[in-house]
């Protein structure tokens, strides 16, 4: 069943993926610490933490969370994994974003030129209606559609 979710475009574009959903906060460096340094060709979740997440590819993945936690080198992880290619394709956030998430993620853009798309507060129903795999659709004015 098609759902259409409307949230604020944190770092904007039109691009379509498929989920890996966590509802769970996502430590950025945690759960890349591995890849980053073993230069793996995929980021593969190193997060134990989180067991929704743990073990998956993460890589051109549209990771759906409500938020991210985790300390001040997050930040400068997302400069880092889109450098080496192994980031997703688009961060999508019940929530509100996070400073350190916001930052992170426009540092990226701005110094590296690879964009990884943000849409924030999509609301509690967005995380309740999307799965692993499920096709999505990202416009430019912050409308998800889950299909």
């Amino acid at each position: 069943m098609r759902r259409v979710f409307k949230g604020r475009a944190v770092l904007a574009g039109n691009i379509e993926g498929r989920a890996l959903v966590t509802q769970m906060g996502f430590n950025t460096y945690a759960s890349f610490f591995t890849s980053m340094y073993a230069g793996e060709e995929t980021a593969t979740c190193s997060d134990k933490s989180n067991p929704q997440l743990y073990g998956k590819n993460l890589t051109d993945k549209i990771i759906c969370l409500p938020n991210t936690v985790g300390s001040t080198s997050s930040g400068a992880t997302w400069p880092n994994v889109a450098q080496l290619g192994i980031a997703p394709k688009a961060m999508l956030f019940s929530q509100q974003i996070d400073s350190l998430a916001a930052g992170g993620l426009v540092v990226t853009d701005v110094w590296t030129g690879n964009r990884i798309y943000a849409v924030d507060q999509l609301g509690d129903e967005f995380l309740e209606a999307v799965k692993d795999g499920d096709g999505i659709v990202i416009r430019e004015d912050g409308t998800v559609t889950v299909e």
